[in-house]
């Protein structure tokens, strides 16, 4: 079964926090549909890799939805938001504050004109607050969250090219907006949903800043070497990188038989995980020097039969190539446009046994369903033909 058939989804979100949010619900069953710019959306060409100039992000954002374009800045643009609204069950979207009140789509609007529908928001800092005015991408919420200073070296911090932070508030809208949808077949009403890209950073590095606040260890960064445990960090094999974590006292006592150190058992040095990480650069050492003379494929060998979590440090092209990437189907082939131009996409982050998330189409090509849609809303062939004319869709 689709799990969320015949709900409604208008998405008037941008790059990836209310996107693939949106793309979720679509995952789910729901009638998705991307609002875009007439001349296109910023994010429609990141980065580019059709023939057409869609992006990847941009295919990975907005599978399942149909697309339609729409200047909100137009008087009549706005009127056809509204014919929206009063049709939805869930409209999305990662606006600043007045941004969405000039729009129309802050939530006493929304409210006033569809009180069943649920306003789904992602900003940079929340709606109140001294930043609430201010934009921020990924970067910022990890930067401003600690995660970037302890990502980094004492010379440089160091940013995550993955935006962990737009994705985590995605999904965390997303599961969100499912509990207002549940709550509205108690109460009948919608609400809103708000989530931030700090909120969202803040929780992914909350026990790093509960240690903090508690016992202010001031703690500085160490590159990829872990603090809690170890040993915990990257190591150079021949043929490529590792990366193993180690944590409790029976896989530390795994790991020196391996590295043919039993001695180290009793090491008062390393007789807790707390003091392994105090000392890990020790321990991270002869890892390194185990390591040096040993092929990668007999590293992680060793590594699986010692039941001591690791895994190789894999370029893009090799995590495409992963034999289990291939054979569990966890990026499958889809096709994009009427030429089949074909692109590998990841499927909705959880499977569900009894509840279809299949992959149903390919993101919209730009305004492929705006007739479509504004039929739908009502609007004549001659309407669709004056709003073209004057360049509202």
């Amino acid at each position: 079964m689709e799990l969320l058939a015949g709900i409604r989804v208008f998405d008037f979100g941008r790059f990836i926090a209310g996107p693939y949010c949106a793309a979720l619900l679509g995952d789910l069953g729901a009638d998705v549909v991307r609002v875009e710019r007439v001349e296109g959306g910023e994010d429609r060409s990141v980065p580019r890799v059709m023939a057409g100039g869609e992006g990847g992000l941009f295919l990975q954002m907005n599978r399942n939805k149909r697309g339609m374009t729409l200047d909100l800045a137009h008087e009549e643009g706005r009127a056809v938001v509204r014919q929206l609204i009063v049709r939805a069950d869930v409209v999305v979207a990662n606006l600043p504050p007045g941004t969405l009140r000039q729009l129309g789509l802050d939530w006493d609007t929304v409210h006033a004109i569809n009180p069943r529908a649920i306003l789904t928001l992602a900003t940079a800092y929340g709606s109140t607050g001294p930043y609430a005015k201010q934009p921020g991408f990924d970067s910022v919420g990890q930067a401003m969250s600690g995660a970037m200073y302890m990502s980094g070296t004492p010379e440089a911090p160091a940013r995550a090219s993955v935006n962990y932070v737009d994705f985590a508030t995605a999904q965390a809208c997303a599961m969100g907006t499912l509990a207002a949808l549940w709550a509205r077949e108690r109460t009948g009403l919608g609400q809103k949903v708000e989530g931030s890209l700090l909120r969202s950073a803040l929780a992914h590095s909350n026990s790093m800043l509960i240690e903090q606040a508690v016992r202010s260890p001031d703690r500085v960064p160490q590159g990829n070497r872990g603090y809690l445990a170890a040993p915990g960090d990257v190591f150079l094999a021949q043929g490529g990188w590792i990366v193993v974590q180690s944590i409790g006292q029976a896989m530390f006592d795994r790991w020196c038989d391996m590295v043919g150190a039993p001695a180290l058992k009793d090491d008062s040095r390393y007789a807790t995980d707390e003091l392994r990480g105090v000392n890990s650069a020790d321990i991270s050492a002869i890892m390194s020097a185990w390591c040096a003379g040993r092929a990668r494929d007999e590293v992680l060998a060793a590594l699986a039969a010692a039941k001591i979590p690791a895994g190789p440090v894999y370029s893009p092209q090799e995590a495409l190539d992963d034999p289990h990437v291939r054979a569990t189907g966890l990026l499958p082939l889809q096709e994009f446009g009427d030429a089949g131009e074909r692109y590998p996409l990841a499927p909705h982050p959880v499977e569900l046994s009894d509840t279809n998330t299949a992959f149903r189409h390919s993101a919209p090509k730009l305004g492929e369903h705006t007739d479509a849609i504004l039929a739908e809303l009502g609007y004549s062939d001659g309407d669709i033909a004056r709003l073209r004319a004057a360049r509202v869709v």
